[in-house]
């Protein structure tokens, strides 16, 4: 798989301030990569400068390995991108004119465009809404137009800027299950913005980590969400339980942190005197009690106090105190067997396995 954008050294400033700054950026053709990161981060600002709809900025962008602006003109790039944004911007006119619309632009004969539309319309299930008015659209069929419209560009690269941040659980999980599908028929490549881990999880094959205006950590889903390499973005994929220690003793191929007067047992091979971060997912804490036949074969199992619980509709946030804060994730099921109430008094357990290690050097 080739690479079909590449980006260097690119820099945005606003009012003498830097808002963007990527030193490199590789997108292989095919891939779907999400920029993920909070609101204000600098997801929007690098979409629309890659797809030059945000000037002036410094920096190179490469498209096939052909420099745009010199060996590529801007023109030309920008005929084979397609944008997709959180609020759709349809024309007032109907389903069937909105999604044929840049077809229109392009030249295409009438009959292809028919064609054309027609199986996109089916392709996003909106074949019905053909003669429809846009403007008597629902949220979701007013973006699935929009998809539409784009997909029917045949665009090599498609940006999709937090297209579902507006739309209700439902809707939205219904376009999500249906453009995972369409993307990975079509091939086509995608760069996607989303505050929404979850979403990028679905979507992509490739993931990057904004905040400031800098990408922090990129690489595939999996690395960037087990392997975070800095505090930030280990917190915002979802590491809820981030510790500062320091480690005190080497055994084999584990070694033991010293954090706020406990002891924790992690697997590596981290010497005597580092400072390190430690990070654990909530669903690798498991709580159990006294009174619980259940006991735990992990290496870590520390006494603590209900702090807080909160409710996630499917399961729950159970922060602890264990000398160290702590978070765990339990099913109702077990709330309610465990009969878990804040400061009841529980053991929490973690293998030595589960933990996550940023090194932050020695004294």
């Amino acid at each position: 798989m080739g690479t079909i954008l590449e980006v260097k050294n690119l820099e945005v400033k606003r009012g003498g301030t830097v808002i963007l700054s990527v030193s490199s950026l590789l997108i292989g053709e095919g891939e779907v990569l999400a920029l993920i990161g909070p609101n204000g981060c600098g997801k929007t600002t690098l979409l629309q400068t890659l797809s030059y709809l945000s000037k002036p900025f410094q920096g190179e962008i490469f498209f096939r390995r052909n420099k745009v602006e010199a060996n590529h003109s801007v023109l030309e790039y920008r005929r084979k991108l397609a944008m997709v944004f959180q609020e759709p911007l349809l024309f007032d006119t109907t389903v069937f004119n909105n999604v044929s619309s840049g077809l229109k632009i392009r030249g295409m004969k009438r009959s292809e465009i028919h064609d054309r539309v027609m199986e996109e319309l089916g392709r996003f299930g909106i074949s019905h809404l053909s003669d429809r008015s846009a403007k008597t659209l629902s949220g979701g069929e007013a973006q699935r137009t929009s998809l539409a419209r784009a997909f029917a560009l045949r665009p090599e690269i498609l940006f999709l800027d937090e297209p579902f941040a507006s739309l209700d659980p439902p809707t939205r999980d219904s376009l999500l299950e249906d453009l995972e599908h369409i993307l990975q028929q079509t091939r086509t490549t995608a760069i996607f913005a989303t505050h929404d881990r979850l979403e990028a999880l679905r979507l992509s094959n490739q993931m990057a980590v904004m905040n400031q205006g800098r990408i922090l950590q990129s690489g595939s889903p999996e690395e960037v969400m087990n392997q975070p390499v800095t505090e930030f973005v280990a917190s915002f994929v979802g590491m809820e339980t981030i510790l500062s220690g320091k480690v005190i003793k080497k055994e084999g191929g584990t070694f033991f942190v010293s954090v706020e007067g406990q002891v924790i047992e992690v697997v590596g091979d981290i010497h005597s005197g580092e400072k390190v971060v430690l990070c654990i997912r909530p669903e690798n804490v498991t709580l159990f009690t006294q009174a619980s036949k259940e006991g735990s074969s992990a290496r870590n199992v520390f006494p603590g106090k209900i702090v807080k619980i909160t409710s996630l509709g499917l399961y729950y946030k159970v922060h602890l105190h264990c000398g160290f804060p702590l978070v765990a994730y339990i099913t109702n099921h077990s709330l309610e067997e465990l009969s878990l109430v804040e400061e009841k008094e529980v053991k929490a357990s973690f293998k030595a396995t589960a933990i996550t290690v940023i090194r932050k050097g020695e004294n």
